[in-house]
């Protein structure tokens, strides 16, 4: 399997994990206060929405690498 097809087979991945999932999560660790020796640390939880036009266009994407990608 050719890098192309690596490629395109991992976009179009890529685009159907944003179309079924929507939107994925992560915990983000922030320093609120430092003083001397002393640290507070507050864990943030951060949410980031996947636009369905981004997993729409993955996936035409990596089915025009898939097929026009091969042609010689």
């Amino acid at each position: 399997m050719n890098s192309l097809k690596l490629i395109a087979v991992a976009l179009i991945a890529a685009g159907v994990f944003a179309l079924v999932y929507g939107s994925f999560s992560y915990t983000k660790d922030t320093t609120a206060v430092k003083l001397g020796p002393l640290e507070l640390s507050v864990k943030e939880k951060e949410t980031v929405n996947l636009p369905v036009w981004a997993g729409v266009g993955a996936i035409v994407i990596g089915g025009l690498l898939l097929v026009f990608g091969s042609k010689k």
